[in-house]
């Protein structure tokens, strides 16, 4: 969501960096060009002004004049900024007597019924005892959507049919406390804007369950107008925090970055694709660090440690470090990585020179690979994936015809097989595998 964003503010920087020491006039040249970039992401006007006239103020003081690289202390004052423009992170409120009650409110079509599913996923995920209810009676196949999702990640899901959502609320209450659950997520019905009727049943449900947390779910693709929608709920309805959804779209990000000054509500998710896993906690300093082209680490070993921690165990991780593992070692490999998500995601998340050779890889061409590798794979027998060895050129062609691709295909995959088998035991003969061995212990 913020590439384009991205593309332009380290253009900026870089041409600071080839400056050396910066004179005011450098600086003003920068802000401007900070300031038309924002802008073109749709982040508010105000805000805009707000933001780089504090980056200016303290571009042109002490601290930049005589730090050693001072085109590198900008860069670290609008991260600063940037940070304190998107707001301290704010936690789920999850204290006191249990169940707590999360409402999910917003309009149709923001992703409602699906962000209360991945936010049931994460805190089932944490040891929490979670009970979803369908209290959205008015869209069609809306009650049936939240069961299957609940089905999926295997939380239950109260209906009460017939009833008004304020009843199915009332019920799903008494019925959380007597199951023993220690959070109720209540996914409410949306309109196609912001009425009255809408606005009065949702102040119904929360008097007569008091929501620890009320849940404001935006369509980050809607732009500025998302501000509008914070606004309007936050008038007449205690919102406690925002869940922004399709962030992994094309939308300019800019609402995302204004919010949190415009409304003073905090964000607390981004739904980050369609995958139940596709939600992160918000976190400033990593949307930071991925607009200003520092990548976001953290997040990417998170979600190698969410995609291995089920199906990697001990033996897997000695026959890879010994370069003994097979293809089906191989295939497998392939499988956790692709729960990471998107490849252009992943792209967006390194860091430097890292994230800026991946932009010259098309993501699309890297999904094809690997694909066809996975395809290549999937055509062979149990005992030739075992085995490598065995595969002469009549069983390459079966293999190759199997899965739709060429003779050539299944050659170049035997040698990037054998190119890493090597590579792994150069590594470990060079006293590598220790290393390597902790990111496993």
């Amino acid at each position: 969501m913020f590439e384009s964003l991205s593309d332009k503010l380290t253009a900026v920087f870089e041409n600071l960096k080839r400056r050396g020491k910066l004179s005011e006039n450098d600086v003003d040249a920068a802000m401007r060009e900070v300031k038309l970039a924002l802008l073109e992401a749709d982040v508010n006007y105000a805000v805009v002004r707000s933001f780089t006239n504090r980056v200016k103020e303290r571009a042109i003081g002490a601290e930049v004049s005589k730090a050693l690289n001072p085109a590198q202390q900008v860069i670290k004052i609008v991260n600063e900024e940037l940070i304190s423009t998107l707001g301290q992170p704010v936690a789920l409120n999850l204290k006191g007597e249990k169940p707590h009650v999360l409402m999910m409110v917003g309009l149709q079509g923001s992703g409602k019924t699906t962000a209360s599913a991945k936010i049931a996923k994460k805190l089932r995920s944490s040891g929490e005892r979670v009970m979803l209810v369908a209290a959205d009676i008015y869209r069609p196949a809306a009650i049936k959507q939240l069961q299957t999702l609940g089905a999926k990640i295997d939380v239950p899901v109260f209906t009460l049919p017939g009833a008004k959502p304020v009843q199915i609320a009332k019920e799903a209450l008494e019925a959380a406390k007597k199951g023993g659950y220690s959070v109720l997520i209540i996914d409410t019905a949306g309109r196609s804007q912001l009425d009255d009727e809408m606005m009065n049943e949702l102040n119904a449900i929360h008097k007569v369950v008091p929501a620890k947390e009320i849940l404001l779910v935006v369509d980050s693709m809607i732009g500025q107008e998302a501000l509008n929608v914070a606004k309007g709920f936050h008038n007449e309805i205690p919102v406690s925090g925002l869940v922004f959804t399709k962030i992994d779209g094309d939308a300019r990000g800019g609402a995302a970055i204004s919010i949190r000054e415009v409304t003073g509500i905090p964000i607390k998710f981004l739904g980050t694709g369609e995958g139940l896993d596709a939600l992160e906690v918000f976190d400033p300093t990593r949307i930071s660090g991925r607009i200003l082209g520092m990548g976001d680490i953290l997040g990417l070993i998170e979600k190698a440690e969410a995609a291995y921690s089920e199906g990697v165990d001990a033996k897997d991780a000695e026959r890879m470090l010994s370069g003994q593992f097979t293809l089906e070692d191989f295939a497998k490999q392939l499988r956790q990585m692709k729960k990471m998500g998107p490849i252009s995601q992943l792209f967006g998340m390194l860091p430097g020179q890292l994230g800026a050779v991946a932009k010259n890889v098309d993501p699309r061409e890297a999904e094809g690979q690997l694909k066809t590798v996975e395809a290549i794979i999937n055509s062979m027998t149990p005992a030739e994936r075992r085995d490598p060895k065995v595969l002469n050129a009549s069983r390459r062609r079966r293999i190759a015809a199997g899965c739709g691709k060429d003779v050539q295909d299944v050659n170049r995959l035997m040698k990037q097989f054998r190119d890493i088998q090597r590579l792994m035991k150069t590594f470990q003969k060079t006293g590598g595998r220790g290393n390597i061995s902790r990111l496993f212990g």
